[in-house]
């Protein structure tokens, strides 16, 4: 991550204060791992920006660098002027972070006093007035050299992830929508106007493709090499096997040539009835490496996944809300039939029959990739096209690894969520579907400002009574 770095002035204030600031940020950034772009401190006074002309000196810089940057920090060391702030950051095309620097006690004297405080009123009243999106954190005040910013400075860099990979990408549908379920409608020029671009793939060419595929292709062999090593394959006999790697294959096919970012699954029945094979451990393993994969064609959970891949940089997963946990209210079993991503789960998984096909149509599910999640803090989120619109929510709970019974069938985990009975109504009342997606540590604010701010996406609060 680089992050464009812009420092403001004003005449009557004391700018010498600027120099001590730029030399603090640049620290502060790259103690953090980031890389900066700053403007030559003999541009202008220490290189800060305080007129109109220095700001459009600063926005000609910032234009020379298009591309090159995430994010722009806009650091207050004092009670800077807005004009020339708004000049130089109004095409900046970027999530920008709002920095105020706070007073210290002792130095209250017209030499030292910053009044960044007000100040910082002053610059985001200016950027609302002109529809320039931007973050504030708590502290309303923070030095770069403090735990707090290096917090905020660690959430914006997710918020940048977010916003640069959700912009603009590819999402690969292959299949039609699973008859049964109606809940995974979407409307896909909603979609493509957000900037989500579908490719849709009949299922029948995925087969064809997968009958065409040699069983001593080089990319089959090392296919099932591959995923042999990722999970327990003991259990599933060869040919099945053997045609799984097949379809993986297939899939990453597609992904290369269309160059899709996420993809989303028809996952049943054709797949068990004609193939004879379950794809849940193919989606745990492309989640595992970072390719976003949702089942049962539920597009929109892809969405939400991207959004938390991007914040959290592991894996995400699409859950159904599938069972209550004894009598405590705010808990839950989330559960998939076995999409999974290893890192996610509590230990190796085991590939197994999936019992519901195998029930009716005995050695037609081999590839439920069975587990148990591992315990952690997450985010969980989903989201749902209407009426022109990209509707979703977030909010935080963890799984607590708390045990279920071994002939629980899949991949599940225990869930707590606060306030979860009211929580649940609201995703009812408000046409949310079965599943919702899960993704590692709280990411909440990240992804409500990442989406809702900068993206256009509407936020639906489910917090709360």
């Amino acid at each position: 991550m680089k992050f464009a770095l812009f420092f403001g002035n004003r005449g009557f204030m004391p700018a010498e204060l600027i120099a001590g600031a730029r030399a603090d940020m640049i620290k502060a950034v790259t103690d953090a791992g980031y890389d900066y772009l700053v403007m030559d401190e003999a541009a202008t006074r220490y290189g800060a920006v305080e007129t109109r002309d220095e700001g459009r000196l600063y926005h000609d810089w910032l234009k020379s660098h298009e591309g090159e940057y995430d994010g722009v920090i806009l650091c207050m060391p004092i009670f800077i002027d807005e004009n020339g702030a708004i000049t130089a950051l109004e095409d900046a095309g970027v999530p920008i972070l709002m920095q105020a620097y706070p007073d210290e006690i002792g130095k209250m004297d017209f030499k030292h006093r910053r009044d960044a405080y007000c100040g910082k009123f002053s610059v985001t009243d200016v950027f609302y007035q002109y529809k320039i999106p931007f973050t504030v954190m708590k502290p309303h005040v923070v030095h770069p050299l403090s735990p707090a910013f290096r917090e905020n400075l660690d959430d914006f860099a997710a918020i940048c992830r977010v916003v640069g990979g959700m912009k603009r990408f590819n999402l690969g549908c292959i299949g039609a929508r699973t008859t049964a379920f109606k809940t995974v409608r979407f409307d896909e020029v909603t979609l493509q106007r957000y900037g989500i671009n579908v490719e849709s793939f009949d299922l029948s060419e995925l087969i064809f493709k997968v009958g065409a595929k040699a069983d001593d292709d080089a990319a089959v062999r090392a296919k099932i090499k591959r995923l042999e090593e990722y999970t327990d394959f003991t259990r599933v006999p060869e040919k099945n096997k053997l045609t799984l790697a097949k379809i993986s294959v297939v899939i990453d096919e597609y992904i290369e040539e269309y160059r899709l970012d996420a993809i989303t699954l028809r996952c049943w029945n054709e797949m068990e009835m004609i193939l004879r094979v379950c794809p849940c451990v193919l989606i745990s393993e492309l989640n595992d490496r970072g390719i976003v994969s949702s089942c049962e064609i539920d597009l929109t959970s892809a969405i939400t996944m991207r959004a938390m891949a991007l914040a959290s940089e592991k894996p995400t997963a699409c859950l159904d809300w599938n069972n209550n946990y004894g009598e405590d209210e705010n808990k839950v079993i989330l559960f998939h039939c076995g999409p999974v991503a290893q890192t996610l789960m509590a230990g190796k998984g085991t590939v197994t029959e999936h019992k519901m096909f195998a029930k009716g149509d005995p050695g037609s599910g081999w590839g439920s990739n069975e587990g148990r999640i591992a315990a952690f803090d997450m985010t969980f989120s989903n989201g749902f096209t209407e009426d022109g619109k990209l509707k979703v929510y977030a909010s935080e709970a963890r799984f607590t690894g708390e045990p279920i019974e071994e002939a629980f069938f899949g991949c599940g985990g225990v869930a707590e969520i606060p306030d979860l009975q009211n929580k649940l109504i609201k995703l009812a009342k408000g046409g949310f579907k079965h599943h919702t997606t899960v993704g590692m540590g709280h990411m909440k604010y990240v992804i409500e400002e990442a989406l809702g701010n900068y993206l256009g996406y509407d936020i639906v609060d489910i917090e709360g009574k």
